[in-house]
């Protein structure tokens, strides 16, 4: 797969994620949602699933692992910049993409997904986090 389908992977898992956060649905019925209405077009599908469904069952570790990089309590975190910070840490983890691409996708998804200031309090957590996942 190409950088731009795994892109639309990173985004769709994103609004995945906050649909499931909000709705309280079930990932299954979450991921039917995407199918049925063609949204992941252009997507690395094997890759949105395995963000979706992995981050989804571990959001607690990855908040667990969040927590001491960022300046406020994780429940006041915006649901999109959490989840962007999940999916980030999620790869740190699985140590298969260059921490640098990881940080530079994350930014590129929180101008897209966040605030105005998102990107620069997600670059100045990722650039700690990865210290210690390394």
């Amino acid at each position: 797969m190409n950088h731009s389908s795994r892109r639309n992977a990173r985004k769709n898992a994103i609004q995945a994620l906050y649909s499931w956060q909000i709705s309280k649905n079930s990932i299954y019925e979450i991921e039917k949602y995407f199918f049925l209405e063609n949204k992941l077009l252009y997507t690395d599908i094997a890759y949105f699933r395995f963000l979706f469904y992995e981050v989804s069952k571990n959001t607690d570790k990855l908040d667990t692992i969040m927590k001491p990089y960022v300046s406020r309590s994780i429940k006041n975190i915006d649901f999109i910049e959490k989840n962007i910070l999940r999916i980030a840490i999620f790869e740190f983890m699985q140590k298969k993409i260059p921490y640098k691409i990881v940080i530079n996708e994350a930014i590129e998804l929180a101008k897209i997904f966040g605030s105005e200031k998102s990107y620069a309090f997600i670059n100045g957590v990722l650039d700690k986090i990865h210290l210690i996942l390394k």
